[in-house]
């Protein structure tokens, strides 16, 4: 059934305009067209206002061209080095290979790298643009030159050429077979995981458990017990709505749930519905009530008298933020220790994913989702690819279809492509109060009608950023150190928004780094804690557990699940999961 939400405000303006602009989007990709226009017009007319940096500029290209021509000139002498004019930066992977170290394959490679650096240096720097706007001109430019980079085509990419060679040309049937065959699973709509191999309940998301309470909004999944005794205290799950919860329930191998009933302890988590246009007007505020405070209540029901700990991960940590701060406001003491998972709770420096994030291209996206009643998941999915286009786009394009290799399924792989809805009014109310408007951070952001303040929480709080981190920047999500009083744990994992986080023990190839700040403690800043914070090698949970069991009391007998009269609720991984 639809959620009853709160009252909306008042209806809803320009009806026809609205529906102009969602259907504009539909040829955009939800980019707001003036958004990129007024950016580029403001650093083109500044550029234009600028002739020492154009001149600057122009320098710039006459120099490096004439390193390129005298590269050129002596490319088959026998001490020319490759890469004499510049090399692909260390996480550039697209020119990796000892292919691309011999002429001409090296010369296309360096004369891209080049134009590249030449257009980063016009499109930054231009004195008087607004920083926003450079951002937006840099990235797009950015975008436009990924998609011509020489490793994309199949006459300028020596591995493809080599491949073909060796294999007669075959690289290119695999290469079709594997494009047709994403081009069907996408007008099918059909998920990765689709084809048996990756499960939802027989693959993933397997621990054993039990769904011992629903509504509208949520399941509740309380899991079995692995261990004779078990700490008092529970830990609550609350994941993103952005995609499903298991992604620290995936494979048995790299289950977050699992290592945690194997170390003792009693997990309950999350499932979100999947909404629908049915919840438009579904709001951010019921995800708070209907969500983390409906189980809380019914965590205390199953084990009265316990302190929780919460853990909250990408924008369910935000949320948790706001429950956390909300409920000490109100005298409610049931959080033990809270922890969030790459969460951001301030948004002035979230990232390249607040280029997607200004006035126009709000109003832009409110009006598709107006329409439809949800954000699509295409939208969000295509929005996180943009952020790391050479990893994500383009490099599957010369593996998947010039190559005509396929890169083996992953689980990570399958819960990535099983995404959700985001209703209308509900991500609306994101984007302007926490985006848009930073209320949370601002001490603005208002709970049941009243403020609430981060600075009111006072539960020990383990905080984990991810070093390589598109989506919640490390050091944007470090920012809770001077926002709450409260003794802060800071751990930097290597990895990125999902890999860093599922870094099961037995993963070798993992890496952290972790100080504490006590709640009266000087504030260091991020670079300074940088230089401080102690490296260690390894998964970053067995350090948490740690902490966690420093919190927590002496082992007991394990509870009850649920409250053993409410029939018709499902075994995990629950009904909600797969709509």
């Amino acid at each position: 059934m639809p959620v009853a939400a709160g009252p909306l405000p008042g209806s809803e303006p320009y009806p026809l305009d609205r529906a102009f602009h969602a259907m504009l989007a539909r040829f955009t990709g939800g980019i707001s067209p003036l958004a990129l226009s007024l950016a580029w017009l403001d650093w083109g007319s500044h550029l234009a206002a600028a002739p020492q940096r154009r001149m600057e500029i122009s320098r710039n290209v006459l120099r490096d061209t004439g390193r390129l021509m005298e590269a050129v000139a002596h490319a088959m002498s026998p001490g020319q080095k490759p890469w004499a004019v510049i090399a692909p930066q260390h996480r550039d992977r697209r020119f990796g290979g000892s292919q691309w170290e011999t002429p001409p394959f090296n010369l296309l490679a360096q004369a891209f790298l080049l134009a590249e650096r030449w257009w980063r240096d016009a499109a930054t720097g231009v004195r008087g643009v607004s920083h926003a706007n450079e951002a937006i001109v840099e990235f797009s430019m950015r975008q436009m030159l990924d998609m011509l980079a020489p490793s994309n085509f199949a006459a300028t990419n020596p591995k493809v050429l080599e491949k073909a060679f060796q294999s007669g040309g075959e690289n290119f049937v695999f290469g079709w077979q594997n494009w047709c065959s994403d081009l069907t699973r996408l007008l099918s709509n059909s998920k990765l995981a689709d084809d048996g191999q990756f499960v939802v309940g027989k693959t993933v998301a397997v621990s054993p458990g039990k769904v011992v309470y629903r509504n509208e909004l949520i399941e509740l999944i309380q899991y079995y017990p692995t261990t004779a005794q078990v700490r008092p205290e529970p830990i609550l799950i609350v994941p993103a709505w952005i995609m499903k919860y298991y992604i620290l329930d995936l494979s048995p191998h790299n289950s977050l749930v699992k290592y945690l009933t194997g170390q003792g302890f009693t997990v309950f988590a999350i499932s979100w519905r999947n909404p629908d246009a049915r919840d438009r007007d579904l709001a951010f505020d019921d995800y708070r009530k209907l969500g983390v405070m409906a189980a809380l209540d019914m965590i205390g029901l199953v084990m009265p008298g316990r302190k929780t700990h919460a853990l909250g991960y990408c924008l369910g940590g935000t949320l948790l933020s706001i429950v956390a701060a909300a409920m000490e406001r109100d005298g409610d003491s049931r959080l033990g220790s809270v922890t969030l998972l790459a969460a951001q709770t301030d948004f002035t420096e979230a990232g390249e994913l607040t280029l997607f994030i200004n006035e126009s291209q709000v109003a832009f996206l409110e009006d598709m989702m107006w329409q439809r009643g949800y954000l699509d998941t295409t939208q969000m999915a295509g929005a996180f690819q943009l952020l790391r286009s050479n990893e994500l786009i383009w490099s599957r394009l010369s593996h998947d279809y010039l190559m005509g290799e396929s890169a083996p399924p992953s689980d990570l792989m399958a819960w990535n492509a099983d995404a959700t809805r985001l209703p209308y009014r509900m991500h609306s109310e994101y984007l302007r109060k926490l985006f848009l408007d930073n209320d949370l951070a601002g001490g603005r952001y208002l709970v049941g009608g009243r403020s609430i303040s981060l600075s009111d929480i006072h539960a020990p709080m383990f905080v984990v950023g991810t070093l390589a981190d598109h989506v919640a920047p490390w050091r944007s999500v470090y920012k809770i150190h001077y926002q709450v009083d409260a003794d802060v744990t800071f751990l930097l994992t290597s990895g990125g928004h999902n890999a860093g986080v599922v870094a099961p023990p037995e993963e070798p190839g993992h890496s952290y780094q972790v100080l504490t700040k006590a709640a009266d403690a000087p504030y260091v800043g991020a670079d300074e804690w940088l230089k401080l914070a102690p490296r260690a090698e390894g998964s970053w949970w067995p350090e948490w557990t740690k902490w966690l069991a420093a919190r927590s009391g002496a082992p007991c007998d394990p509870p009850q699940i649920g409250l053993g009269n409410a029939p018709g609720l499902p075994d995990a991984p629950g009904a909600y999961v797969h709509t």
